[in-house]
């Protein structure tokens, strides 16, 4: 199923103008960005989150790769807070409501949960498909990026790597 996923990520990818979209790369920056939390009230930044190692997720809640790796996500997150880690969920282009809904769904698989209703962040990471996996190390370059499902061994390897850089 994550081979099709990727497939078709990178399909619908070739398909768009180049300026359409944008990539973060390893070894890069990661692309500043600044939304609204569920519920309006604060803002998450990831400026503000200099300093931590940060695992960026865009998900959806009609997303069912974003569905099946939330657990496993949630597991990753309690297990590597004390090591400097933060999760941020950015909700892309879903319902109102649906970020906060998933968040408890899953027993809150991530720390912070941002808001992208209008796509404009999750276009500057190429989230052309979800899931999409971010691992940004504590200067803010990015270590790994991943378009589509990732197994719980992959986004530990990936949260590893990011805690080392």
């Amino acid at each position: 199923m994550r081979i099709r996923t990727t497939l078709a990520a990178v399909a619908a990818l070739a398909m768009l103008p180049a300026t359409a979209w944008a990539v973060p790369q390893a070894g890069k920056p990661a692309p500043a960005f600044s939304l609204p939390s569920p519920d309006g009230k604060k803002t998450v930044s990831l400026d503000a989150l200099r300093g931590k190692v940060v695992y960026v997720n865009f998900f959806a809640s009609w997303c069912g790769p974003c569905n099946a790796e939330a657990t496993s996500i949630g597991k990753l997150r309690a297990q590597y807070a004390k090591r400097g880690l933060l999760v941020v969920g950015v909700n892309e282009l879903d319902a109102p409501g649906q970020g906060a809904a998933f968040q408890k769904k899953y027993a809150n698989p991530y720390g912070l949960v941002a808001i992208d209703s209008n796509g404009s962040v999750g276009k500057t990471y190429g989230a052309i498909a979800m899931p999409v996996h971010v691992f940004i190390d504590r200067h803010g370059v990015v270590k790994t990026y991943r378009l589509g499902e990732m197994n719980p061994g992959e986004i530990e390897a990936a949260i590893k790597d990011a805690l080392r850089g």
